[in-house]
């Protein structure tokens, strides 16, 4: 079963029920290395799960702020993410437009690939140090499996970051 949105939404409600205001935050400070959603995206998912009965809402009426909804999960939303957690795993078909742009970049000459490399190399050491920030987790499987994949975003920015510095190095040598 192929990974939506909706089930990275599911499985952070399964951690504990949340807004849509939290479940953006929970994105952002926890799953952003591996999966991307913006706000609008997340707030017309979880419209979704509702109208599907996987979510139920509850309306919180606050004095001075907006009504808050806050979002748990329903039976039926547990049993679509204990089904796709326990579906085989799909195939990975990635879209990489760096790698896109790097691949076409010859008409830019050295330096414009060199500006192209610069570029992402800054913008993975920023992505690196925002994964940084993201608190681990203490104790139990759920803080062993969430450390794992911020461990993984962390090596993957790793490892990017030593190939561009070698690509940038070859490049290098094509200076006249």
């Amino acid at each position: 079963m192929v990974m939506h949105l909706r089930h990275a939404i599911l499985g952070l409600l399964d951690i504990a029920p949340q807004s849509g205001y939290d479940l953006g935050r929970a994105f952002a400070g926890s799953v952003a290395h591996f999966w991307h959603a913006d706000q609008s995206q997340i707030y017309r998912t979880i419209d979704r799960l509702e109208a599907d009965g996987a979510v139920e809402t509850e309306l919180i009426v606050q004095t001075g702020r907006p009504d808050r909804r806050v979002h748990a999960l329903t039976d039926a939303g547990r049993a679509e993410l204990h089904g796709w957690l326990r579906s085989p795993i799909e195939a990975v078909l990635p879209k990489e437009p760096f790698l896109a742009r790097l691949f076409f970049a010859e008409p830019l000459g050295v330096e414009g690939v060199l500006a192209l490399i610069d570029e992402r190399t800054e913008a993975v050491r920023a992505e690196r140090d925002q994964l940084a920030q993201i608190p681990r987790s203490a104790q139990g499987l759920g803080a062993v499996l969430r450390t794992a994949t911020l461990d993984a975003g962390l090596r993957v920015a790793d490892a990017e970051l030593s190939w561009l510095a070698d690509v940038r190095e070859s490049v290098m040598k094509e200076l006249p």
